[in-house]
């Protein structure tokens, strides 16, 4: 590991043993909390509830050190991928995967699951973690890697979602980028074909002559999709800017090249959230005049999000309007390829929203990731959809979500838990290996300080 000299590796050291101290000084009995600024799960918690104990993990929000030779970088775990990512461009590298929205930190993506459009190449972000010093949940402080001690603790810490304790310190790789990437869209008119074209970009690394250092799609209707490829650039005639007026999903429709500045293509997607930013009418024009640039942002629309269901609008909006009762549906579920286009046509047919994000991805090497069991050397497709659907008469909330859950189970794919999940406590252990957890949390939370990832993901603690 790179080492960090002088006061950045005494005041690592420093932040390390204060929060172990308050970690300690809590109540056995008390749930503990990260006291972030901002979240990128959709389970909805109170954190003012009474016993809720909030953790400071403000020292740990900093990149503490790059090395351009070795192309790593140490960082604290509640580091954004927004700094993350503007301390490494500035030595003309980047983290092998960066999730699509800026305040997602290193930490969540890797006990969550992040994934992006280097994911068919370089797998999800916990696979280019080299080492992690984690704050178990029974208090202890240890250092995690591959043939450590705490090995099984390495591989079982993705989707733990902070159950077996927290990330405080990780290494991680990094990749040179060039200055541009070079963009094309292709269309296809059938799930089938974007299928067999994401098939020959994972055997061939290009496609139509385009090198695929980045592939993402966008679906709006089993007839209209988009496959996105994009290639490291030394140069580009033109540039685009979608923080603007200009909306970047909606340019995939054409023209069929285009190019960004590495930094801006990294964030396409934040502006307007992917797609959601519609809700709040950021999309009309007149509007998006108005609203200033420094909140066309994810968090902006997460927090918005956030008081609105803790004040019930749109519930009484719907209730007022006599509408139909409506199911938020907000999943990221991984489909094997060969299962790609029949999960895309269910859910055309059965939800109907769109549109769709689609994100192809396989995993780096034959490595074991216990609670996510993702196949070596197999291709998914991650679908991504996010919004509101009118529920049929009679039915009740989780109808929808339901269906999609026991689709993605039939067709062997995976779900995703940042989340509302609907499974039964022995269907969720079976998917998520209940076998390897218990194990890990007898050996890292015996106590049970931190909530089960069962509890934690479908209880809603």
């Amino acid at each position: 590991m790179t080492q960090v000299a002088g006061r950045g590796l005494a005041g690592k050291d420093e932040a390390t043993a204060r929060l172990r101290r308050a970690y300690t000084a809590l109540g056995p009995g008390a749930q503990v909390r990260l006291a972030k600024s901002s979240s990128n799960l959709f389970r909805f918690r109170d954190d003012r509830a009474a016993g809720v104990a909030l953790l400071d993990v403000s020292a740990f929000t900093r990149v503490l050190h790059v090395d351009p030779l070795a192309r790593t970088a140490l960082v604290g775990g509640m580091t954004t991928y927004e700094d993350l990512a503007d301390a490494t461009l500035q030595h003309g590298l980047m983290p092998l995967v960066v999730p699509q929205l800026k305040t997602i930190t290193l930490g969540g993506a890797v006990c969550g699951l992040g994934i992006e459009s280097t994911s068919l190449r370089s797998g999800l972000p916990h696979e280019s973690v080299l080492e992690m010093e984690i704050l178990t949940g029974d208090g202890r402080v240890v250092t995690s890697a591959p043939g450590s001690e705490h090995e099984a603790l390495f591989r079982g810490f993705p989707n733990s979602y902070g159950t077996l304790g927290y990330a405080l310190w990780l290494t991680i790789e990094l990749e040179p980028v060039k200055p541009f990437a070079h963009l094309r869209h292709f269309r296809f008119a059938s799930p089938d074909l974007a299928a067999a074209a994401i098939a020959e970009i994972a055997a061939r690394g290009a496609y139509e002559g385009h090198r695929a250092d980045f592939v993402d799609g966008t679906a709006f209707s089993t007839s209209e999709i988009y496959l996105t490829v994009g290639a490291f650039s030394d140069i580009a005639p033109w540039l685009s800017d979608y923080t603007g007026q200009r909306i970047y999903y909606q340019s995939v429709r054409g023209p069929r090249e285009d190019f960004l500045t590495i930094r801006d293509y990294l964030w396409r997607w934040d502006t307007d959230w992917f797609w959601c930013s519609r809700a709040f009418g950021v999309q009309r024009p007149l509007l998006r005049r108005m609203w200033p640039r420094r909140y066309r942002r994810s968090d902006v629309y997460r927090r918005l999000v956030a008081f609105d269901r803790r004040h019930g609008l749109t519930r009484a909006m719907q209730a007022r309007s006599g509408g139909p009762a409506r199911e938020a549906v907000i999943q990221d579920v991984e489909i094997p390829l060969g299962h790609a286009a029949e999960f895309h046509e269910f859910f055309a047919r059965q939800v109907g929203m769109s549109p769709v994000w689609l994100c192809p991805l396989r995993l780096r090497a034959d490595q074991p990731w216990p609670l996510y069991p993702l196949a070596p050397g197999q291709v998914y497709v991650n679908f991504g959809f996010w919004g509101t659907v009118p529920l049929p008469a009679g039915a009740a909330d989780g109808y929808l979500n339901k269906k999609i859950e026991n689709k993605v189970t039939e067709l062997d794919g995976h779900k995703g838990l940042y989340s509302t999940s609907y499974y039964s406590r022995d269907e969720f252990w079976r998917l998520y290996n209940g076998p390897a957890y218990t194990t890990l949390k007898a050996e890292y939370d015996p106590g049970g300080r931190l909530a089960t990832l069962y509890d934690k993901c479908v209880g809603g603690r």
